[in-house]
């Protein structure tokens, strides 16, 4: 019998929103395939008390036997980092790395403010663009309402449950870009021929497709045995909307091992579109 390997902890520590501690250790940790991570965040780590109360959780993450843990932070407070420094950990981070060195540089001290990266003080003007972005992808999404396909940067396009909606959601929240989306279906696929509202705005479309199997397997868990979500008729869908795609001249992306994130800087960098928000 083989034992199985204990995961190794992996802890994500911030005195904010612990979203950047965890992008940049997971952007690390996606390279080692072959290793189970047991993935913990902890954020608003903004006092001493909660700092000691960390280390006490990353020493009994230690004392389990396994692998030691890592731990990726963001700690803003000179103080909570030293407590934090003392956890029994392979320890990284960001800002104990790479800014005393980007002071050097600049010749100027950092501000030190913890949340000053994602403050809305200052950038009001960007934070609005992203949320009316957002309304813009919500009140467009599944060809809601054509009539303001003049007004959106892009037009994602595609079959039922292939990634138009989270990938539109995402381009508005993060670059503040207005993406609209449209489904694709047997109708328009039989016809062969783009769907009507969308003739005008050809410039702005583009598709995304999937592997049948990636998409049988999402579709079943919204209706399971159906035709809909049948291996069968998922090859059928995709073989046709990537014929309409190549007759058409759209350019299009199989976003079947990307994540969403991906799938969305790689739509910017293939079409050139500008990020509103920078």
């Amino acid at each position: 019998m083989i034992e199985q390997k204990t995961p190794t902890s992996v802890f994500f520590i911030s005195d904010g929103t612990g979203i950047t501690a965890e992008s940049f250790g997971q952007s690390l940790l996606a390279q080692f395939e072959h290793i189970e991570f047991e993935k913990i965040t902890l954020p608003y780590i903004d006092t001493v008390e909660k700092a000691h109360r960390v280390v006490d959780e990353i020493t009994r993450a230690s004392k389990k036997g396994g692998p030691q843990p890592l731990l990726f932070s963001t700690i803003i407070d000179e103080a909570i980092a030293a407590v934090i420094r003392d956890a029994p950990a392979y320890h990284a981070d960001i800002f104990d790395t790479y800014m005393p060195t980007l002071e050097r540089q600049l010749n100027s001290h950092a501000v030190h403010k913890v949340g000053k990266k994602r403050s809305i003080h200052g950038t009001s003007g960007k934070y609005n663009q992203r949320i009316e972005a957002v309304h813009f992808a919500i009140d467009n999404d599944d060809g809601a309402k054509t009539r303001f396909y003049d007004q959106a940067d892009i037009i994602v396009i595609g079959v039922s449950r292939c990634g138009k909606t989270p990938t539109c959601l995402y381009m508005g929240l993060q670059f503040g870009i207005q993406a609209a989306n449209y489904p694709i279906t047997e109708d328009d696929l039989d016809m062969m021929r783009l769907p009507k509202p969308l003739r005008p705005f050809k410039n702005k479309l583009f598709g995304l497709t999937i592997s049948p199997e990636r998409l049988a397997a999402i579709r079943h868990e919204r209706r399971p045995n159906s035709r809909y979500s049948s291996p069968r008729q998922c090859a059928l869908e995709l073989h046709e909307v990537e014929q309409m795609f190549q007759q058409n001249n759209i350019p299009y992306l199989d976003t079947t091992h990307y994540s969403v994130e991906e799938i969305s800087t790689r739509i910017i960098a293939q079409t050139g579109i500008e990020r509103r928000v920078k």
